[in-house]
């Protein structure tokens, strides 16, 4: 089960935007979120937003989706043009899910050009695909790259059978070294998505994915420790003793290993969960999120950000396709943030990113904080001093990173 929507306040039926979004406009770029909601078999500790591609008809099939899809895109520069916001060409493109690489290499070309025909792309855009290891060809990794993709993101997890196994993933972990080699050979940038803390894994078993992954040569490797969310199979099975969750001390033992294997190979943090060998190898399209940017959330259930308004779209694609086929927003909900909740975020996130967040953007009693939590060895002394002639910034050491959760409240409370 996905989660709920989050509570807010009524979508206009039209997509409206109030006047306050085009405050700043100019000075944030803008991107583009495509979610596909499909996948083969859905994992046991997946909450996310999907549905098996058979299970589904009408408007919200797999073969109709790219047209529905479209349809937003049209909704989206209607609205974007009647709020008056700036012409702004894409700077990223991400086509997340579910699986988008099930969907016909034509399908996803389709909506990429109907992203570049709607607003273009900037001068050197990132256009990522997320993709499973087994739903890729070397032949569709070259048509995507000839489509306008730059870069894919495999979902490999693990490199351990068993561990796949509790995952419920279904893909050969041998075919990691082919996929890669691959979407390289295609000139597309590869990242690869690994979690650590699956009930049964041993500190071994993730050494040996993070090196399989390194062996790879790949550029960027994102690390995320397994949360069980409620409603989720593997929710169950822990409920019942089937599974055993790992404690706080084997997440934090895990994370300094993989922190320790990339480092060592050359990729340097660049966010909590996100390694990259040089700063072109990160993710502009996350990287936009951390910092503020706006986007335009496209698919059941996406999420958008515009000028401090904020929306996510109905759950159902069947629900999703209904509202566009009768010219309706999808938009199921929505809130303007507050200058009170933008700084909270702007602290929340600010925090997890390597280029750190300046303390002139504190209130002055967290400001005061800073202070206890350089003593407490969870930010940079020299980055809180601006030692290096620059701005002070709140930049967190590995133990900061590890209690970036603690940070947070620390400079908010």
């Amino acid at each position: 089960m996905s989660p709920a929507l989050p509570e807010g306040d009524p979508a206009p039926a039209d997509g409206a935007l109030p006047a306050s979004a085009t405050v700043g406009a100019d000075a944030r770029r803008f991107g583009v979120y495509l979610h596909v909601p499909f996948c083969a078999v859905r994992c046991g500790y997946c909450d996310f937003n999907t549905y098996t591609a058979t299970e589904l008809g009408g408007g919200a099939s797999l073969a109709a989706y790219a047209t529905t899809a479209l349809a937003e895109i049209a909704l989206a520069d209607r609205v974007l043009r009647a709020a008056d916001l700036p012409t702004r060409p894409v700077s990223t493109v991400f086509v997340g899910g579910g699986t988008p690489t099930l969907l016909p290499v034509d399908d996803l070309a389709r909506l990429l050009d109907g992203v570049r025909t709607t607003w273009g792309l900037a001068p050197g855009a990132e256009v990522t695909t997320e993709a499973n290891p087994d739903s890729v060809t070397p032949d569709g990794l070259q048509r995507l790259a000839a489509a306008g993709f730059t870069r894919v993101s495999f979902g490999m997890q693990s490199a351990v059978p068993h561990v796949l196994a509790t995952l419920e993933r279904t893909h050969d972990p041998a075919r990691i070294p082919d996929v890669v080699r691959w979407a390289r050979d295609a000139g597309l940038r590869v990242s690869l998505d690994l979690i650590y803390g699956t009930p049964g894994e041993s500190l071994d078993d993730w050494r040996r994915s993070v090196e399989v992954a390194l062996s790879t040569g790949v550029d960027h490797v994102s690390a995320y420790a397994l949360v069980v969310e409620a409603g989720t199979r593997m929710a169950v099975q822990v409920r019942r003793g089937e599974l055993t969750l790992p404690d706080e001390d084997d997440q934090a033992t895990k994370y300094e290993l993989v922190d320790d294997l990339l480092t060592d190979a050359g990729l340097a943090w660049y966010e909590v969960s996100n390694w990259a060998r040089t700063p072109q190898d990160a993710s502009r399209h996350n990287l936009g999120y951390w910092r503020g940017d706006d986007w335009w959330g496209v698919g059941p259930g996406a999420h958008s950000h515009v000028g401090g308004v904020r929306w996510w779209n109905v759950k159902h694609p069947r629900a999703y396709a209904d509202r566009l086929g009768r010219g309706l927003s999808p938009a199921a909900g929505r809130e303007v943030v507050d200058a009170a909740t933008a700084r909270l975020e702007r602290v929340m996130l600010g925090v997890r990113i390597a280029e750190g967040l300046p303390v002139a953007d504190l209130a002055p009693p967290a400001r005061q904080a800073v202070a206890g939590l350089v003593a407490d060895g969870l930010v940079d002394p020299r980055a809180a001093l601006g030692a290096d002639g620059g701005e002070r910034r709140v930049l967190l050491t590995r133990r900061g990173r590890l209690l970036a959760d603690a940070v947070v409240r620390a400079l908010v409370d």
